[in-house]
């Protein structure tokens, strides 16, 4: 009977992350031995995510597995971000990481993204939630006992009263038409909690909801990027 292969998965703290880690788990094929965080080293808060790292480190904590980060600068361009994430892989490739597992859904270019991105390390890709149906997918997520909360959403597709809201079945039939119920196009961001994967409920308190403005990814102009976020205090 073969070995299962070693991987390590990219973990964002949010939703997504956790279904592709308890799919991974069911499947025999792997064991996942560790999470793989990017986090803004000057805020100590995971990117795009804005959760605190005391929160990372505490989901890592009721998962069981050990947690690794990738230190970013404030506003890293993405020559520091790819050099970091290669040279990250290469040193996890050392340690015998055969596999890196990702919970991306759908976008095609950055599934391409991702695979050139592991060649030069060798490590192998895996999706295990590619090309599932979004709506199905978070429902499954709620019956199943995973929660969520959103952390962060884009301000120019949801109002600010979406931060802060529990993931469950009024959340997906208030979303705007036209937004992924898993937000797969970058529309919202969620901090889990608790999932079949953790060994008990990461506990939380709601702090305040602010609004940041950041300059627009591969853009020239002048244009900004709004987000709403909710901080969350341990």
């Amino acid at each position: 009977m073969a070995q299962p292969h070693k991987a390590y998965l990219n973990w964002s703290s949010g939703k997504d992350a956790a279904m592709a880690l308890t799919a991974m788990q069911a499947s025999g094929n792997y064991t996942v031995e560790k999470l793989l965080t990017t986090v803004n080293k000057t805020y100590e808060r995971v990117t795009m995510h804005g959760l605190r790292m005391s929160l990372l480190q505490a989901q890592a904590k009721a998962i069981g597995i050990p947690l690794t980060t990738l230190q970013l600068s404030e506003n890293p361009g993405m020559d520091e971000y790819n050099n970091q994430m290669l040279a990250k892989t290469k040193a996890l490739a050392n340690e015998g990481f055969t596999h890196s597992v990702f919970g991306d859904i759908f976008l095609e270019d950055l599934r391409t993204y991702r695979e050139q991105m592991l060649q030069p390390s060798g490590i192998e890709p895996v999706f295990p939630l590619w090309k599932k149906n979004t709506t199905d997918l978070l429902k499954h997520f709620i019956a199943t006992g995973f929660k969520a909360i959103v952390i962060s959403c884009n301000a120019a597709l949801l109002p600010k009263h979406f931060c802060g809201r529990m993931i469950d079945e009024q959340f997906i039939n208030d979303l705007p038409n036209g937004i992924d119920p898993c937000g797969e196009n970058g529309e919202f961001h969620t901090f889990c909690f608790a999932a079949p994967c953790f060994k008990y409920e990461v506990p939380f308190t709601k702090g305040e909801i602010v609004h940041k403005t950041y300059p627009a990814p591969n853009s020239s102009s002048n244009e900004i990027t709004g987000y709403w976020y909710c901080d969350l205090l341990p």
